[in-house]
């Protein structure tokens, strides 16, 4: 699982911090989070191939996290595109865009898909053999989620020494390897345990921005490998949450703390501070294992 953070500051963009988007390596798929303005400069710029993103989750329609969406997707047909393109976000995306397309007379060659959300609750949006994305409902000044991405546990792990010490047809090792047991012509069952060893543990990213401080998404994020909390403000500008309705560095951690989450990274921070290093300092009075996301930094998690 590998993260690249394309931008990470809130608001507008500047001569070097660009807004929210980011790529999403796992599981052999590559998605785009949210589409600030530049993203597909972003894109070049951090070499990711513009032809393995299938899959655009937007967290809501402030500009800051979508203004980039309609640029990137003429591009893809400038490009040639053919492949289908899947793009998950709030009620009113599709206007958004098919509006723009519309009057540029700039409809795509390629199939667009839009997937327009309005649960309070948390529902699946993708699912396959391998990995599946669902929502995280925020608390914001307009209708916003963030997104849980989870591996699914793979094949357990044969092992051959056990397995060998008994008359095992080849053709059930795709079995034992999916848990199955296994009963021997002379009437004996084999525990899948005694043959297999567990599979890699399995990884899960969440993302979250922009939010108030909110209690309420800890269970679901519970025990994530690394959670992106927006930190807008330090705790010396706290009073702005109220109106804002966005977290502070230490309110952030405290999320992390209570959902117990492996990483911290913390983003979306207001123009207005010159030293990131601060929103660290402050979350690590509550979070040890804090990251400030950087445009452009990348984070492999093994």
């Amino acid at each position: 699982m590998q993260l690249t953070v394309l931008g990470c500051y809130s608001a507008t963009p500047r001569t070097f911090n660009h807004t929210t988007s980011q790529v999403l390596q796992i599981k052999n798929h590559l998605f785009l989070i949210d589409c600030g303005e530049g993203t597909q400069v972003q894109l070049r710029r951090n070499k990711v191939k513009f032809s393995r993103i299938k899959h655009i989750f937007i967290s809501h329609l402030h500009g800051d996290h979508f203004f980039g969406l309609v640029g990137l997707i003429s591009t893809f047909n400038l490009l040639g595109r053919k492949t289908d393109l899947h793009i998950y976000g709030p009620k009113g995306i599709k206007e958004i865009i098919v509006l723009q397309l519309k009057y540029s007379k700039s409809w795509t060659c390629y199939n667009l898909y839009f997937h327009e959300l309005e649960s309070n609750k948390p529902q699946v949006l993708l699912e396959d053999d391998k990995v599946i994305v669902e929502t995280i409902p925020l608390n914001h000044r307009v209708y916003t989620n963030g997104f849980l991405f989870k591996e699914k546990p793979g094949d357990r792990k044969l092992l051959m020494n056990e397995v060998l010490n008994y008359e095992i047809d080849k053709a059930y090792y795709k079995s034992i390897v999916k848990g199955k047991d296994i009963l021997l012509e002379n009437g004996d069952l084999i525990p899948n345990e005694k043959l297999t060893a567990p599979p890699k543990p399995t990884k899960s990213y969440a993302f979250c921005s922009d939010t108030a401080y909110y209690p309420i998404i800890v269970e679901q994020i519970k025990n994530a490998t690394a959670l992106y909390h927006e930190a807008t403000f330090l705790e010396s500008h706290a009073h702005l949450c109220a109106t804002t309705l966005h977290s502070t560095a230490k309110q952030a951690a405290q999320i992390a703390q209570k959902a117990q989450v492996q990483q911290l990274i913390l983003g979306h921070y207001s123009t207005r501070y010159d030293d990131i290093n601060n929103f660290k300092i402050e979350a690590q009075e509550f979070f040890e294992n804090v990251i400030c996301a950087q445009d452009g930094l990348t984070i492999t998690f093994d």
